[in-house]
């Protein structure tokens, strides 16, 4: 598998002496009775900039590059780690990796198996993007983020703007004792502005934030429309829409029919589906960070997740998606499959080790550690909701259905038990809904539900041209901790008889 455009990886990552520290790992290995052994070369640059009212608050630079040896020896995973790229540090590096093995090998009570994979040999994958931005100055990078700080700070009403981007470049060499060699590369983006309006003589303040989505892309997202946001328009708007929501009515709390745009369901995809369809949680094996999961593998096959539109499929092929990869960290080639199909659950997230406890002959390419000194765990894919295949339903249609309701933009505060079941989400924007018509914003929402609940009140879903693709940057799991980007796609989407809360009243003011 190669990328699908001319863009390689680049040549002092692949200058590395990357096949010689693979020949030395994984002979030495062999030799010291491992029956599968990999070897991963990680090097991850990341800088982010923030800016306040125009000006430079920080700029901070970091790259981190690493080895990671992974064993199984009697069935039983070893693995060691070090910063320095040598062959005489690899073969230390696995025999360290073989006695942790051996050591643990009296407290595994679960031999290692692992699902099958084709071997990928000479395999190069790079992501989908046009600009890298390592390659465009400091000094120019600054300029967008202060310049579109101005235009926001021009504008009546609003007193601060907070500017930041974070930028990243991920580079991975994958080697195993079957045969693979693997050479990746991916850049991701996550730009931010926020307006805050000051209330001196109340000592009160507002602030409103756009809602663009951090996504698998270049520089170039920043400064073309054709890279999938208008700018422009956004922060053009802002400044309106924050002084409106100073002066919205508190909203009234009770069941409510709720429009949610991508922009926000996207979160509650990520919490109530992406999560709780992890199978290391699934079955209990990840319990520690954020709990485990309502949807067990007994109710695989049956369980109601929500009504008979619910299409939800997992898929880190995705075009721009902060998932999306050529091959996992456990040499998996990239894959999509269903979750959830008719609004049941059909599917798992999985990698190499847990795809045969589930009874499947291949793992879906689920492995990924994010440093060189961290283990591969299991990881989300980018999990997405599909839109109407057979109508493309328009937001404003969907509006056009609700007599009494709120429409929901942007992610902002949420909740959600430790068993991925009962939640609560606010939002950047709400507008009443009054007769299919906005009719002006609201303050102080959540929404409030339980999974099954919430995804079995959906009756519509918009078409394809509503279909956005959301995401973060810094989905966290595991200990020690290990944070993962991760992209989720959805249409705009109606639900009747939410719960909805008045955050003002729930806190006591």
């Amino acid at each position: 598998m190669t990328s699908s455009h001319d863009r390689t990886v680049d040549a002092d990552f692949v200058a590395l002496p990357l096949h010689e520290l693979a020949d030395a790992a994984l002979t030495t290995a062999t030799a010291a009775g491992a029956a599968h052994a990999d070897l991963r070369v990680h090097r991850i640059r990341t800088q982010t900039l923030r800016l306040r009212d125009g000006s430079v608050q920080s700029s901070v630079d970091s790259t981190e590059l690493g080895l990671a040896v992974r064993v199984i020896v009697d069935g039983t995973w070893g693995f060691a780690s070090h910063a320095a790229l040598d062959t005489t540090v690899v073969r230390e590096t696995v025999h360290r990796a073989v006695e942790v093995a051996r050591a643990l090998r009296s407290l595994n009570r679960d031999p290692v198996v692992l699902a099958d994979e084709p071997v990928y040999t000479d395999a190069t994958w790079v992501s989908d993007y046009e600009v890298d931005p390592f390659t465009v100055s400091t000094a120019d990078k600054v300029g967008v983020l202060a310049d579109y700080s101005e235009r926001l700070q021009a504008a009546d009403g609003v007193d601060h703007v907070s500017a930041s981007a974070m930028l990243v470049k991920e580079q991975t060499f994958y080697a195993d004792t079957a045969g693979s060699r693997i050479t990746q590369q991916r850049v991701r983006v996550h730009p931010e502005f926020e307006a805050t309006t000051v209330d001196s003589a109340a000592g009160t303040f507002e602030t409103m934030r756009t809602v663009a989505p951090p996504v698998g892309r270049g520089w170039e997202y920043l400064t073309t429309t054709e890279a999938g946001w208008d700018w422009a328009d956004e922060l053009a708007q802002i400044p309106e829409w924050l002084a409106e929501k100073v002066k919205a009515p508190s909203v009234s709390a009770g069941p409510t029919d709720l429009v949610i745009d991508p922009t926000n369901l996207w979160l509650t995809i990520h919490e109530s589906i992406g999560h709780a369809t992890e199978y290391d949680r699934a079955i209990g094996y990840e319990a520690a960070y954020a709990g485990t999961s309502f949807a067990t593998p007994d109710q695989l096959g049956t369980l109601r997740y929500g009504t008979p539109i619910m299409h939800v499929t997992a898929d880190r092929t995705q075009r721009h998606g902060l998932s999306s990869i050529g091959y996992d960290d456990d040499g998996v080639a990239a894959q999509q499959w269903d979750l959830i199909r008719e609004g049941t659950l059909v599917g798992y997230q999985l990698d190499r080790v847990f795809a045969p406890r589930l009874g499947l002959t291949r793992s879906n390419g689920c492995s990924y550690a994010d440093s060189a000194h961290h283990v591969p765990i299991q990881r989300m894919a980018n999990v997405s909701l599909q839109p109407d295949p057979a109508d493309d339903t328009s937001t404003a249609e969907l509006i056009s259905k609700v007599e009494n309701g709120i429409y929901i933009v942007g992610d902002k505060s949420w909740s959600i038990d430790m068993q991925r079941y009962n939640f609560q989400f606010t939002g950047q924007r709400f507008f009443q809904i009054t007769n299919g018509q906005l009719t002006g914003q609201l303050r102080d929402v959540a929404y409030q539900a339980t999974t099954t609940d919430f995804w079995g009140s959906m009756e519509a879903v918009g078409g394809e041209s509503t279909w956005r693709l959301g995401g973060a940057f810094n989905c966290g799991k595991a200990q020690p901790g290990q944070v993962a980007a991760v992209s989720h796609g959805c249409p705009s989407a109606l639900f009747r008889g939410v719960n909805v809360l008045n955050t003002r009243s729930e806190g006591g003011a």
